[in-house]
């Protein structure tokens, strides 16, 4: 049992029992003790084997720190650090010597590094900024020791520590800094602090105006390149600003103060000036480099904000209240500073929209409105249906071909390529290229639904209505792909039989029946992978328009000298205008090709079962299957076959569009809880009018 002494020193009752405490981790003490108990420990401990804590290192602060960290999340908000303060209040020579030690730690510690680089993307570099943060979360740089982020690093180095400190009562933080009798960072005699927030905002300014008039960031807001920039101007006004608090000692100004207000209102010019480069990137494009570097102007704005308002002072009683905030802020800045979660999620953001902004354009064709679009889809899945089993028959007589696994994998892709290229460029329609297309048109109609009074009842209602177009748009493609694939397959084997006198195949029939029953193969995991594809593929087909509309490719095309004196004007412009068309589609078809053909050669050089599985081939393969066994399959093999390719068609669908429509709302930054809403809205127009899901409406006379 712990005793005090009237002196303020503690005792234990016998030195076996002193002994078997000293000998205790702290986290085992934690399992023991309550945090007064702790606290007290804590002090005991150290005062009995130094005598004196205020010249102990950091370890002591580390640990009683430790005692007021919650274990879990949800006890965050019930942070509580009366002991400390009771014991405090209490023991008086314990409380001189920690005041000692404490402003020992942080007195004259530079702390300008947090302000201009904690947390903030130091490099244009996406990769290199990932692996960084990666390293630094578990194995964090440390900076001199004279510095106040090393003594953050070592007592707050949690990630979280910054919200449970933030949750600390208001009256015990003021407490507890009039108990360590802590002078504002407006009372110092030397004006250290206040140097160093200059000194820190500063660099931020130099720093945003070099990396904003660099040509690449320029280019994106030519609606400023006729004024003079705003970044220059609050360069100057923060030069000014600087020297007047240099020259005449300042600790602070007020809210009214002219050079203040200027500076605020160049900054809004700043923060539009970024605003306008990132709403510009559907007209430029926009690249992951140029990206990284209006991110990190935008962070930078952000702190030079945040630390711009702790020199602004209207009251003395804010002194008290900022410079808490202050140091609030820092310990944020610092805990934060490997947010790896945070960075993917701002930087992939703009490109997954503008990514997503392509194939919603180009997901629009692939859903139909009126009986006539509906047919013309249906005829345009019957093209690609033939194409498709024009594909299978030359893919069975690739693989009879004796070579190796990468030469098997390299003609399977150049046959995929060249078919998915051939469905492409004839305006013919593959079932399963639809989803991944059609999953940003699907967001981008409740972005642009209803607006005014009735805008949250009506959108989803409109959204239910645009689904109904999209799925039997789907459905009439899966119909046409299958229709036609299954007797094309079924005449050219035949064909080639009766020419050659020759059934290609029949020493394939078994595998190709089997591909198609789940109890046979893993058919399901096959016709995901292929999902994950067809997804990859309408991401290529983005991420290459993005690019090239970033880099003004059809425009440099359009204006090649070379090509104009070669070719003529006329005729260069027509072949600019292919490439913006095209392009993006035919290298996402020759990607979508290669997946397609490496799978099954890259599974066997893995070990693992790795294939593809595609609804359209599967009607192919089935007919290739009947006919290399003369014309005859089991009631049995045909009931599999039929379901095994309704049942590769769902996994081709929803995998792609699952994918697709993650990535969509990924982009917008809208939340997944909109889903419920959007499912239930389907839901109930279903109930109401089935018949739309399948067949277009009638039209009226």
């Amino acid at each position: 049992m712990i005793v005090f002494c009237d002196h303020g020193q503690h005792t234990l009752n016998n030195k076996k029992e002193m002994l078997r405490f000293r000998n205790l981790s702290h986290f085992q003490m934690k399992e023991k003790l309550n945090a007064s108990q702790e606290v007290t420990y804590l002090f005991d401990k150290y005062y009995l084997q130094l005598g004196d804590i205020s010249y102990i290192e950091l370890d002591f602060l580390s640990s009683l720190i430790a005692i007021f960290r919650p274990k879990r999340k949800s006890l965050y908000y019930q942070v509580d650090i009366d002991p400390l303060l009771s014991y405090l209040q209490q023991f008086t020579q314990h409380k001189d010597q920690f005041v000692q030690y404490v402003h020992r730690v942080l007195d004259q510690k530079d702390f300008d590094q947090l302000i201009t680089d904690t947390g903030i993307i130091s490099y244009a570099d996406f990769r290199y900024e990932i692996k960084k943060r990666f390293t630094e979360k578990y194995l964090p740089s440390q900076p001199p020791k004279s510095t106040l982020q090393y003594v953050l690093n070592q007592i707050f180095y949690h990630s979280k520590d910054a919200d449970w400190v933030a949750s600390i009562p208001q009256e015990q933080l003021h407490q507890l800094y009039t108990i360590c009798q802590f002078r504002s960072l407006y009372e110092n005699d030397h004006n250290f602090e206040i140097k160093e927030i200059l000194y820190g905002l500063e660099v931020l300014v130099q720093r945003i105006t070099g990396r904003a008039m660099e040509t690449d960031v320029n280019k994106m807001v030519p609606e400023f390149q006729n004024f003079d920039s705003p970044f220059i101007a609050i360069m100057r006004e923060f030069n000014e600003l600087n020297d007047r608090f240099l020259r005449d000692d300042l600790h602070f100004m007020i809210s009214d103060d002219l050079a203040y207000k200027q500076i605020l209102v160049l900054h809004r010019q700043c923060e539009n000036y970024i605003d306008t480069a990132f709403s510009n990137s559907h007209r430029f494009g926009i690249s992951i480099k140029v990206n990284q570097s209006l991110l990190r102007i935008r962070q930078q704005l952000e702190r030079i904000k945040a630390i711009l308002s702790f020199l602004v002072i209207n009251d003395n009683r804010e002194k008290v209240t900022k410079s808490i905030a202050f140091a609030q802020t820092l310990i944020d800045y610092n805990c934060r500073k490997s947010n790896i979660r945070k960075l993917v999620g701002q930087s992939t953001q703009l490109l997954a929209y503008e990514i997503t902004h392509h194939t919603a354009q180009t997901g629009e064709h692939y859903i139909t409105s009126t009986k006539k679009e509906y047919w013309r889809m249906f005829r345009s899945a019957c093209g690609g249906g033939i194409i498709v089993g024009i594909m299978c028959i030359i893919k069975l007589f690739l693989g009879k071909v004796e070579t190796s696994e990468f030469g098997h994998a390299l003609l399977y892709s150049m046959n995929y390529a060249i078919g998915f290229t051939a469905i492409y460029l004839f305006g013919a329609t593959l079932a399963t290229k639809q989803p991944a297309m059609t999953a940003s048109a699907l967001i981008a109609a409740i972005e642009n639904g209803p607006s005014g009074q009735d805008q949250n009842r009506h959108k989803y209602w409109s959204f239910a209505i645009f689904f109904a177009r999209l799925f039997r748009s789907q459905f009439i493609a899966f119909v046409g792909n299958v229709m036609m694939a299954f007797p094309v397959s079924l005449i050219l084997i035949w064909g080639i039989q009766e020419v050659f006198h020759y059934n290609a195949a029949a020493a394939k029939w078994l595998k190709l029946v089997n591909e198609l029953n789940p109890t046979e193969t893993p058919m399901i995991v096959h016709a995901c992978i292929a999902g994950v594809f067809l997804f990859l593929s309408g991401i290529i087909a983005g991420s290459i328009s993005n690019r090239d509309k970033h880099n003004s490719v059809y425009y440099r095309i359009e204006e090649q000298p070379v090509l104009k004196k070669v070719f003529g004007k006329e005729k260069t412009a027509k072949v600019a205008r292919f490439y913006e068309k095209k392009w993006a589609g035919i290298v996402s078809n020759i990607w979508f090709g290669v997946f397609m053909g490496t799978t099954a050669s890259v599974g066997m050089f893995l070990g693992l079962n790795l294939d593809i599985r595609h609804i359209t081939f599967a009607s192919g393969n089935l007919a290739l299957a009947w006919f290399g066994h003369d014309r005859y399959l089991s009631t049995e093999m045909w009931i599999w076959g039929i379901l095994g390719i309704g049942i590769i068609g769902f996994f081709n669908f929803v995998v792609s569009f699952s994918l697709s429509l993650i990535l969509a709302f990924r982009s917008r930054n809208l939340s997944f809880g909109e889903l419920i809403k959007m499912a239930k809205a389907v839901w109930i127009y279903f109930k109401i009018n089935p018949k739309s899901f399948f067949l277009p409406p009638e039209e009226k006379k």
